[in-house]
């Protein structure tokens, strides 16, 4: 089949259409499907390969069974200064207090968590948290979650299409009228017609070079929910989490869990000092442990309640070994040192972190029960995403909603450890519900318009028509090294201006990118589509960062060390603009808190 080819076309009809099947995805169709809707799940990738696989440490959810003083209102002040109040605070009151009960339900499907003596639902201590809150499977949740999900999806006869990307939404006037994509292997087009599309398509992480995350993350919801019309919130803010492995080259990146620091790992740089203890922000320290011999007997006694400093906000840790290893004091491969060896014995180690065990020892020969792992952070997840009502999670788009990591508000500037997975199944299922009740609602489907799926074909071919132009490829890997340089974990004005320039002149290049061979799965095509929605994601990133002029959570200026309490007032929300060639930013007051509320943070 080349590139012209008609190669014919397949047409669906459901009420939802779920795009994405990590963990939001495939809880959102489970609640759609429940709920009365035909409902079909659309990935890019395989069922099962999802990013929530990587989301090891485990659930946040104020169940009690290890501190019972724990509760909603506890977690939600939590999460609230963990993302320094920018968060969308309707968003996490209800995440905080449907967490525990989407977490029971898991196990009424066949999760499988680790027990405390007692035989309740293990908890173990993540960074942020006061409280040991995270549901757990050792350090293997994420992938115990999917299994979960997964299993349940095709036990209710839900339909997968799986390898299939969507590249365009449909719309009849203003409200969503159904998705247009293509067969990865073979190229062939295919139109779901559907009032409503849910988009669960995760973050934008492969816009940076040194990322945790896998190919499929480039900003494809975020992308196709500008281009339908909505808005983007809270894009300059990236999490780059503390600890990634930096050896072999092969590896750098991949993400090293912060289960092991929550089960006693410390953080040492090159000359054996455990760091930490010099970057305690005051807001924290009346929860940390102040010496290392408190911390010390944190790890013995937890009745004191007080936290080790490897326990803050991972934007606080990020930006500690950052700076240890500009002052010169890194590992031989660019890293830090993360020791749980001296810590706890080996049976302990290989119990708990089965998977940091293996991944370790076959990926870098080093045995963690024996010596230390070279880390360092690596860009792992966006807080900025699609704009959504926090009850329903629809976007200003009339029928398009947006859950997980590619929607906005639930994290503020920083998102703490454990609450991703959480988020996915409150607001999966809140999202699924919502889509399902307003498709039952219609009193007349909405359309899809012939010309529209005509365009998304001639924009998807694009490629194809270009006579002698540049490699995607190409193009990819100098997008990816600006934004690790310009855009990554410190920021100064001039960089971020800098980055603009560069990712402008990256889109002149994009016009004229050229694909070779035929449309059967043909990665170069794929690469090609994808790097439309990197270039407007980035470009988002970059220029949210350079407005934000202040350091607030995973945001970080040079030229504005501190949080500026103006800039604590109000979020930044982006707009693709009028000619589709780039995006519009404005600013917008903060939600108003209930005095409720309030009084949690007195």
């Amino acid at each position: 089949m080349s590139g012209s080819s008609e190669g014919g076309m397949e047409r669906h009809e459901y009420d939802v259409v779920v795009v994405g099947a990590g963990g939001a995805g495939l809880r959102a169709a489970i609640a759609a499907h429940e709920a009365g809707a035909r409902t079909a799940v659309v990935c890019k990738s395989l069922l099962g390969k999802a990013h929530t696989v990587m989301a090891e440490g485990g659930i946040a959810a104020a169940m009690g069974n290890r501190w019972p003083e724990d509760n909603w209102e506890v977690h939600f002040r939590d999460t609230m200064r963990g993302g320094k109040m920018l968060n969308n605070w309707r968003m996490a009151q209800l995440h905080a207090q449907e967490a525990p009960e989407r977490v029971q339900e898991l196990e009424d499907w066949g999760a499988l968590f680790d027990r405390t003596d007692d035989g309740l639902i293990s908890q173990r201590d993540f960074g942020g948290h006061k409280y040991a809150r995270l549901a757990h499977v050792g350090d293997r949740t994420g992938l115990e979650m999917i299994r979960t999900l997964q299993q349940r999806t095709v036990q209710l006869g839900i339909d997968v299409f799986m390898e299939c990307t969507v590249t365009d939404l449909m719309k009849d006037g203003d409200r969503i009228s159904g998705a247009f994509g293509y067969w990865r292997e073979s190229g062939r087009f295919i139109l779901f017609d559907a009032p409503t599309v849910i988009l669960a398509t995760g973050g934008i992480g492969k816009s940076f070079k040194v990322t945790s995350n896998s190919w499929e993350y480039t900003g494809d919801g975020h992308a196709l929910a500008m281009r339908a019309g909505a808005s983007l919130i809270n894009m300059e803010f990236v999490q780059f989490h503390p600890t990634g492995m930096v050896w072999p080259p092969s590896v750098k990146g991949l993400l090293v869990t912060e289960s092991v620091r929550g089960d006693g790992g410390i953080l040492k740089n090159s000359e054996g000092k455990r760091f930490m203890f010099d970057y305690i922000p005051e807001f924290f320290k009346a929860e940390t442990a102040d010496t290392i011999e408190e911390a010390d007997r944190w790890y013995d006694d937890k009745k004191n309640n007080r936290r080790p400093p490897e326990l803050l906000p991972r934007d606080e840790v990020a930006r500690a070994i950052n700076s240890e290893i500009k002052a010169g004091r890194g590992t031989p491969h660019g890293g830090i040192y993360l020791d749980i060896a001296s810590r706890r014995t080996p049976e302990f180690i290989r119990k708990r972190l089965p998977s940091m065990y293996h991944q370790f020892k076959e990926l870098a020969d080093v045995d963690i029960t024996a010596e230390p792992m070279e880390i360092g952070p690596t860009c792992h997840y966006v807080m900025g995403g699609v704009e959504v009502d926090a009850d329903t999670q629809e976007s200003a788009v009339t029928g398009l909603y947006a859950v997980g990591e590619c929607s906005g508000g639930m994290h503020g500037s920083n998102r703490l450890g454990g609450n991703s997975l959480g988020d996915l199944l409150v607001f999966g299922k809140r999202a699924g519900e919502a889509a399902a009740a307003y498709s039952a609602g219609l009193a007349a489907r909405p359309a899809v318009a012939e010309a529209d799926v005509k365009a998304a074909q001639a924009s998807a071919l694009a490629p194809f028509e270009v006579e002698g132009g540049e490699n995607p490829y190409t193009i990819q890997s100098d997008l990816q090294q600006s934004m690790n340089d310009l855009v990554g974990i410190i920021r100064v004005a001039s960089e971020l201006e800098a980055s603009l320039a560069e990712i402008e002149a990256f889109k002149e290049r994009a016009k004229s990118m050229k694909v070779e061979g035929h449309r059967q799965y043909n990665p170069g095509w794929h690469l090609a589509i994808d790097l439309r929605n990197m270039l407007i994601v980035s470009e988002c990133i970059a220029k949210a960062a350079l407005a934000r002029q202040e350091s607030r959570g995973g945001h970080t200026r040079d030229d504005f060390p501190g949080p500026n309490a103006e800039w604590g007032t109000k979020n930044l929300v982006v707009n693709l603009n009028a000619a589709g060639t780039g995006v519009d930013l404005h600013e917008k007051p903060l939600p108003v808190m209930p005095d409720e509320l309030k009084k949690y943070f007195d």
